[in-house]
């Protein structure tokens, strides 16, 4: 029995899919613009009801690329967690929990 591969689509094409969708396309023929089967397009519409999902943002509260690079420069040198925490105007235990979800110190001193 063969297996169907599974079909991944980037993040330009999802987009693509949705804009053809919203503009009325069927899905037999946004299957044919992505050289796919319809099948490999109901997936992606039927997840949300065919009504296009809202765009993912990061909560103000995650830490930003920035902050975690500055909590990797003070575990090079060796800053404690709260002085880290104080340089980033962030709670201690966010720190903590940063550091620990990655490793912890000894991740940084390799």
């Amino acid at each position: 029995m063969k297996y169907r591969t599974r079909t991944f689509y980037t993040d330009k094409q999802k987009s693509e899919i949705w804009d053809r969708w919203q503009r009325g396309d069927s899905m037999g023929s946004i299957g044919r613009h992505f050289n796919r089967a319809s099948s490999s397009i109901f997936p992606h519409l039927a997840r949300t009801g065919g009504i296009r999902p809202a765009d993912r943002r990061r909560s103000r509260c995650a830490l930003s690329l920035i902050e975690r690079e500055e909590i990797s420069r003070g575990l090079v040198t060796k800053q404690s967690l709260r002085s880290i925490a104080q340089n980033l105007n962030r709670a201690p235990s966010t720190i903590s929990r940063e550091v620990r979800r990655n490793g912890g110190r000894q991740a940084c001193a390799l």
